[in-house]
């Protein structure tokens, strides 16, 4: 295949970064120290660049204290960290059928040593109803965690509704915004959030291995892992004071200054303007596919706001089998299979095909959007054959 990749998986990752980033990566490399453990210029280099990088998440989370953003590696360990730290044997937890597998797994270990769970349902366009949130509240009911947008379908979920609900009857409010931070605004305060978990690599344009968690002031999570901090070295147990109470270890110094280029350049660019040129090809694609004999498209598309996802089937075809011939045939990367989304796919049906997941970048094009839906119909024109 001599093809330039056309790519359209960034729902898993964002491949193509800012040059700054990169830059800014490299440059950490021959020159950052490790932040919090020396007085030496390396070493507060590192100190500064993380802290600034924290006052930048803190302020487009709309944060209180920048002291209350934490690092983690991904999405993956900030959800581990909030919802074993919170949750004990006794305590009730309320999500949802489209969450990704971050949440799904602790939840279940948890589940098996005594904490109960509810899990409500979701219809056949990947959509669930506040009401049966209500509905599932019990005295013991201690936290609800959902997505802020569907992985598999797109479907954005409005968190307004359910963080104040959650704040009005003492229920803790955790949200997985892996597919919707740096695209789509997000308040903390405003939306009633107590733990927002994001990651680097996907919206926020950084690098792999980076991620964290803004927690609201009073929530207390209890460490996931616990080492050396750089402070109180003589003490038995793990520093109380945030952000160090959850940051064991040496961070990754290395990519949160490459997320730190990323948020300049988010801030640079425009987040409105990221996400208006992703949906603008979103929904370019959507238009251009929909209506092919033999394609079947997931989720639902009645509202302009939505991840920049399309997933499709087109007929019997294993959708593993599909994103071969893409990438074969097209040069077209995809993602195919169970995105890691179990519970979604059993609600819409595709547990045994899964299903062909195109994800877009403001990076892409009209070109290659277009490419794209010429190969969707040529590949439904074989299915006819």
């Amino acid at each position: 295949m001599d093809k330039e990749m056309i790519y359209l998986d960034n729902a898993a990752t964002t491949m193509h970064k800012p040059q700054e980033v990169i830059e800014a990566v490299a440059a950490a490399m021959g020159s950052m120290g490790n932040a919090g453990r020396g007085v030496n210029d390396a070493s507060l280099s590192a100190s500064r660049i993380i802290y600034d990088t924290r006052e930048k998440i803190c302020r487009m989370v709309g944060g209180t204290d920048p002291r209350q953003v934490v690092f983690t590696c991904n999405s993956t360990e900030s959800l581990n960290t909030a919802i074993r730290g919170l949750l004990k044997p006794g305590d009730h937890v309320i999500t949802t059928m489209l969450e990704h597998n971050s949440v799904l797994r602790p939840l279940y270990d948890l589940e098996t040593k005594g904490t109960s769970l509810t899990i409500v349902e979701s219809d056949a366009k990947g959509n669930f109803d506040i009401e049966e949130i209500k509905a599932a509240v019990r005295p013991e009911t201690k936290m609800i965690v959902c997505t802020n947008g569907s992985n598999l379908t797109g479907n954005y979920v409005d968190l307004r509704p359910i963080g104040a609900f959650a704040r009005k009857n003492g229920i803790l409010f955790v949200v997985d915004a892996s597919q919707t931070a740096g695209v789509f605004p997000i308040d903390v305060e405003e939306m009633n959030i107590d733990v927002l978990c994001f990651t680097g690599h996907k919206g926020l344009l950084g690098p792999q291995g980076t991620g964290g968690m803004y927690v609201r002031e009073g929530v207390e999570i209890h460490f996931l892992k616990s080492g050396g901090t750089g402070v109180q070295t003589y003490s038995k147990t793990q520093p109380a004071q945030m952000p160090t109470a959850l940051e064991a270890g040496t961070l990754n110094g290395h990519g949160i200054a490459g997320l730190h280029a990323a948020l300049c350049y988010i801030e640079e660019y425009g987040m409105d303007k990221i996400r208006t040129r992703e949906q603008e090809l979103m929904w370019r694609f959507y238009e251009g596919v929909r209506d092919i004999e033999y394609v079947t498209v997931y989720g639902d598309f009645s509202t302009k706001d939505r991840c920049a996802i399309v997933t499709l089937n087109i007929g019997d075809y294993d959708s593993s089998e599909v994103s071969d011939e893409l990438l074969t045939e097209y040069g077209i990367s995809t993602r195919s299979g169970g995105h890691c989304a179990p519970l979604m796919h059993k609600a819409l049906g595709t547990v045994e095909q899964g299903a062909v997941r195109f994800s877009f970048s403001h990076y892409n094009t009209d070109e290659e959007v277009d490419t794209a839906i010429r190969a969707v119909r040529e590949l439904a024109r074989e299915e006819e054959s």
